[in-house]
């Protein structure tokens, strides 16, 4: 009896990780079948070097195999762009138009397409998203999409304080009472819509046996939204990967948000791409 649970679980196991890659695979073909974007299209992505809030433009760059000309500017280039420079630029020059140095609201993540700028990191993957076919298949999913990285959003500055001063960004303080009383009960809030979402989800689903699953603890997700990848999963898995790599137990008691964040990073082109990538400390 034992021979013939064990030999259906390891079937079980198999037919979990071929049709996961079955399904990444094919996701990543249809994308780039249904990409109708010219080719001719320049497009410049200015940012630091380092993820952040680039790396969601990045990765929607890398997984509809569009190029892309990666400005990773120094603090010293950035300089110059900050608001206070334009102020003063259109104060002594006496003019209503800002120079080719400037930026929308000076800051960066800035999106060139053709020459034209495009500010704010949401708002450049919500326009790529929709160039790629990674925004939702129709206008409720581009809605339900939204409505997760607003959340998202939301949850980042919950735990702002903790996740500043784990980066050194804001003054040195207490960072275990920071994880105990800010970042791990927002962890609790926000990984507990999401798995509640995952559940919902109606990809990831397999013809396997229940009993075989649970005996290999092995968990069967999709995606947040809808039966493709969208621009969501890939801000919501990065950052699950850079904190689980902060925190080891950061995804502890969420086993679907962990396996919703391996099967996104195991997209071909996603996961080339994070291989390649530069090594940033953020």
């Amino acid at each position: 009896m034992y021979f013939w649970t064990l030999l259906i679980a390891l079937y079980a196991n198999a037919l979990v990780t071929a049709a996961q890659q079955l399904d990444n695979s094919t996701e990543v073909a249809d994308l780039l079948a249904n990409n109708t974007v010219s080719e001719m299209v320049h497009y410049k992505l200015l940012y630091f070097n380092g993820r952040g809030n680039g790396e969601c433009a990045r990765q929607i760059f890398a997984v509809a195999g569009q190029q892309y000309e990666d400005v990773r500017l120094t603090h010293e280039q950035f300089a110059p762009m900050k608001p206070s420079r334009m102020l003063s630029s259109v104060l002594i020059n006496k003019i209503n138009k800002m120079d080719s140095a400037d930026l929308p609201f000076g800051q960066v993540p800035v999106l060139e397409v053709d020459g034209k700028q495009l500010a704010q990191s949401a708002a450049i993957a919500r326009y790529l998203a929709r160039q790629y076919g990674l925004a939702g298949a129709d206008p409720f999913e581009e809605a339900l999409v939204d409505s997760l990285a607003d959340q998202y959003a939301d949850y980042r500055v919950e735990v702002k304080p903790y996740v500043y001063t784990l980066l050194g960004f804001m003054k040195a303080g207490d960072l275990d009472k920071l994880k105990k009383e800010v970042m791990m009960p927002g962890r609790d809030k926000f990984l507990g819509f999401i798995t509640k979402f995952l559940k919902k989800s109606k990809s990831g689903k397999l013809p396997i046996i229940p009993t075989a699953c649970a005996l290999l603890n092995i968990v069967s997700i999709g995606f947040l939204v809808g039966d493709k990848v969208t621009w969501v999963d890939l801000l919501i898995s990065e950052h699950m990967a850079d904190m689980s790599a902060r925190i080891p137990e950061f995804l502890d008691g969420f086993p679907e948000v962990k396996a919703h964040m391996e099967k996104v990073r195991s997209i071909p082109a996603l996961k080339k791409w994070i291989e390649t990538r530069p090594d940033t400390p953020f």
